[in-house]
Formats: structure tokens, sequence, C-alpha cells
């Protein structure tokens, strides 16, 4: 018997995106950019696709950009903008490293965080002015599940920064919350497949008019010169699929799922001595239990819990040989002890009460066995 607590990461593809996808990866194989029938079948569905996928995002067909996934969409949107200037680019100190290093290449700043993982909204304040261009603020963060209150930071742009365009990375948020409304607000939105049972190496930036971005691939012109690269058919219609899915009965896996989280996070607190929960639960999406413990290494509890069919994450990255506490706690002023100690349990649409009981048995067992062997002469 097994768990899988990783959704963050990665999402088992839904059945809707793999029967959409099937076909064009044999018969209907043609390339849009082509004029033939084949080609032609090619560019009905990539249409088609981009119109479902406006929709989820509360776009218009022509604002949408397919990229290779969500890394791509980020780059695109910070480096993309046509009047960026060195020191000219804000964001969250929390943002996923697709954002947070798309922002040190240009030599931008960030602003930091509280407690829960909420962008200080003071201190972004003080970092805004008429030479900042652009502002990336994510959605939701990836690590410990906090949202944003990206309609507080989209008013505080347009009045202190005016002529700045605000980026949202929605990668993290798209299975639970309305992007369609809450990131209306951004001039620039970024999503990636594989986050919400669509498959890897696809996603989208929504660049809103008047906004333009400056292509980072050369080539033949697809996308409207925003991003050249013959279009992976597949994977679009497959998307476009697993977005139309999500977004169709995402009020009821919020609620279902928001559940099976607080059944998981209380149990873990309750059974295991010196347990926290990172952030402030009725602040973060439904998915998201981070929990930390003293006395543990997450890689080691990592292990165990792998071996009993637990399959999660931990709140630290090995960096040059020496593991490293997550910049996301870092910057939510975690101590380096618990950061080192903690766990990233990600729930997603096919979790169940079976998994729930299955990791609420494993964890403390294992987190017990870790202390016990620590104190051991």
């Amino acid at each position: 018997m097994s768990a899988y607590f990783d959704n963050a990461a990665t999402t088992p593809m839904r059945p809707e995106a793999v029967a959409a996808m099937l076909p064009f990866l044999g018969v209907r194989f043609g390339n849009p950019s082509g004029s033939h029938a084949l080609a032609r079948d090619a560019r009905k569905a990539l249409d088609e696709a981009r119109e479902v996928v406006a929709a989820g995002l509360g776009a218009e067909p022509g604002e949408v950009v397919f990229t290779g996934g969500g890394t791509e969409a980020d780059n695109l949107a910070i480096a993309g903008v046509h009047h960026v200037r060195s020191g000219a680019v804000v964001c969250s100190a929390v943002e996923h490293h697709a954002v947070l290093h798309a922002c040190a290449a240009l030599g931008g700043r960030s602003a930091p965080v509280s407690a829960d993982g909420v962008v200080d909204l003071d201190r972004l304040a003080e970092m805004l002015d008429s030479e900042v261009t652009v502002v990336s603020v994510m959605l939701a963060n990836n690590e410990v599940g906090a949202v944003q209150p990206l309609g507080e930071v989209a008013e505080m742009v347009r009045r202190l920064a005016p002529g700045a365009v605000l980026h949202t990375d929605a990668v993290a948020a798209f299975a639970w919350i309305d992007v369609a409304a809450l990131g209306r607000v951004a001039d620039l939105v970024a999503v990636s497949a594989h986050k919400f049972g669509g498959p890897k190496g696809v996603g989208a930036l929504v660049v809103r008019r008047p906004v333009t971005v400056a292509p980072l691939l050369h080539g033949g012109g697809q996308e409207r010169d925003r991003r050249s690269g013959t279009h992976n058919v597949a994977g679009i219609v497959a998307m476009a699929a697993a977005m139309q899915a999500t977004v169709a009965e995402r009020a009821e896996v919020a609620v279902r799922v928001g559940a099976l989280r607080d059944r998981l996070a209380d149990g873990i607190v309750a059974a295991v001595p010196g347990a926290l929960e990172t952030g402030r639960r009725p602040g973060k999406v439904a998915g998201n239990c981070h929990v930390s413990f003293e006395g543990v290494e997450s890689e080691a509890l990592l292990m165990l819990l792998d071996g009993d069919g637990v399959y999660a994450s931990a709140g630290s990255a090995c960096a040059s040989g020496a593991v490293e506490p997550s910049h996301v706690l870092a910057a939510m002023g975690v101590s380096r002890e618990r950061a080192l100690g903690s766990l990233r349990l990600s729930l997603g649409r096919d979790t169940t009460d079976a998994d729930v009981d299955l990791a609420l048995d494993t964890i403390p067992r294992a987190v017990a066995r870790l202390r016990s062997a620590g104190a051991a002469p």
C-alpha cells in the first residue's frame, strides 16, 4: 500500500487529459504551421485548446502564449517585458526559483514576507516607484501554500509604480483557486499543466493587452512572434482538457481535500510531540500540509517514509553537497533546525481517507524512530 503526498511537485495525469492527448501522439500528428489537411486539423485543435485555456485563465485567446512549462512562462514574463532595466524588477522573497533567479539576473530586489509567508505590503510599498517596471508576486506558494493578497498588491502597483506590469506565478494556485477571477488583476499570469492533471513540459502565459513581451526564443515566429518553436499540440490539447475538468470540479475538490488536509495536519500535531504546522491554515491552499519536527532531519525522514510507501517532499534542498534550508522557510523566519526538519505533504484530487490513515500511522512512528536513533549513545 502506498500514498502519494507530492502533488505540489507533480500530479498524475487526469483521464480526460490522456484521452485528449493520445490521438495527437498517433494519427493526428500534423504540424499546425502547415497548410495541408493534417496541418489544418492540428491548427483547429490548437485554436480550440487556446479558447479553453483562455477561459480558464480569464483571458482572451489572443492573450495566451503556449510555453514549455511554468519556468519558461515565468522567465518570458519577467525578462520579456520590453522596457525592463537593471534593478527595475521587484518580487517577493518566497517566489519559485523560476521567478527569483530571473529577477536576480536582472538585478532585481525581493520584498520580505511575514511569518505566515505572506508578502509584507508595507515593505513592498517602500520598494515601489516610477522606476520599477516589473513586479512579481505569486498567487499561492508552492512550499507552504500561502495565498498572497494579489488584489492589494495590484492596487499598490498601479498607485505607486505607474507603468509597471504585475506578473503572478499561478502554477501552484490553479488546482485550488479561481485564477480566472483572482488572477485578472495581473498583467501576466503563468501556469504549468502538470500541476493540475496535465502533462509535463507544457504551460501557458497570459499577456494581457496592451502589454507586450519580447521573445526569449527566436525562430519561426509562432505564438504571434512571442514564442517560436513547433507547437506541442499533444501537450497543449491535454492541458486544455485537464484545465477544463479542473475548473468544473475545483470547488468541490477543494472542500473535500481541505477536510482531508485538516485531519492530516491535526493528526500529526496531536501524535508527534513538538510537531508544528507551518503558516496559517485558513490562508493557504486546500492541498497543503506543511509541518516541522524537532530533532529530525527531513531527508532521513523521507527515506523512512518512502520505505513505508508514503511519498512526500522536504523543506530543504541539496546545494553544492550541503543540505540547506528552503529559501521560503528562511524568508518566513523559520529556524534552521526547524527548516531542516520540515515536511511538505501535498494532497490532490485523488487523495483518499486511506492515504491519510497511512500517513498518520507512518509519520509518528518514523519520527519516533529517528529521535530514538539520535538519542542513542
